[in-house]
């Protein structure tokens, strides 16, 4: 039977308690949302915390998808369910939708959180591969007040990120650009499992021609990873076929995939350059009907 290490538990009531109680009882204390992913490492002993600070009450106030000018604000505490339902996201940035239809189940779904999923850093995290490809900004509150680090620098290894241990990320901001489109894919052993492979990808055309793009893959190295010279090669270019080609070999020799129980090196390389290639011109098809 899977049964936790012994723990306290405490809930907050505000980010300036839950940040107050974070510094207090150090190293040791982990922030619970949805659980989904933390409570099964703990089952098996893999994370083995002291303290639990549960973060459910913040829902209200944490929970938000909203446009702010240049800017699409989304809250930490923002669920999985209400990701997919956003109607705000699916008109801006549909590879949202597009990951959310293949994230777990609709139990996970109803309670899993955004800032949970991108802080468990897991490297085959749907939600960081699209916060990747997204360019996205982390809003992370301490006890000196809050900072912003991008997603390029959010990520620090395996489970691990640029969140202190008296720390909490509160919101999610997305750059809003003209022109654009985006959209993901993934593959998987079963509906709704880890990523053998995903891909996201995000183009923006200008007169016809692509002004820039961005790819984020999952479960092909440390990290999400962001390939920037997919997005140098792509500038500039017309958004066919063959480019987009060139840009899934820069895609499989960019990443860095090991061989596990998911699948050889090999095949997850070839993975991330047909997956690249396929959101890519999904992401052009989709910025061009809105040109």
């Amino acid at each position: 039977m899977q049964v936790p290490a012994p723990i306290e538990y405490a809930r907050a009531t505000s980010v300036e308690d839950a940040v107050g109680l974070l510094q207090r009882l150090g190293e040791e204390a982990r922030v619970i949302a949805g659980g989904h992913s933390l409570l099964p490492m703990m089952k098996l002993r893999l994370a083995t915390p002291e303290y639990l600070v549960d973060i459910n009450d913040l829902h209200d106030s944490l929970s938000f998808i909203e446009a702010d000018g240049d800017v699409v604000r989304i809250g930490a505490m923002t669920r999985h369910r209400e990701l997919l339902e956003s109607d705000l996201l699916w008109d801006l940035f549909p590879v949202f939708r597009d990951a959310e239809q293949v994230i777990a189940d609709p139990p996970v779904r109803n309670r899993g959180t955004l800032g949970g999923a991108l802080c468990q850093a897991d490297p085959s995290e749907d939600l960081s591969s699209v916060c990747t490809t997204l360019a996205a900004v982390c809003v992370i509150q301490g006890p000196s007040g809050s900072r912003e680090v991008s997603m390029d620098e959010f990520h620090r290894g395996p489970y691990q990120t640029a969140v202190g241990h008296a720390e909490l990320l509160t919101e999610v901001r997305i750059p809003i650009r003209p022109h654009g489109g985006s959209a993901y894919a993934k593959v998987d052993r079963r509906a709704g499992d880890w990523a053998v492979v995903a891909a996201g990808a995000a183009v923006w055309l200008e007169d016809g021609l692509i002004a820039d793009a961005r790819v984020g893959l999952a479960a092909v190295g440390p990290n999400t990873a962001g390939i920037p010279e997919v997005s140098a090669a792509l500038r500039g270019r017309p958004p066919e076929d063959a480019v987009f080609a060139e840009a899934g070999l820069l895609a499989a020799a960019g990443c860095r995939p090991v061989t596990d129980v998911r699948g050889t090196e090999a095949y997850k390389r070839h993975l991330a350059d047909e997956l690249t290639r396929r959101t890519l011109r999904a992401a052009a098809d989709r910025a061009a009907a809105r040109t």
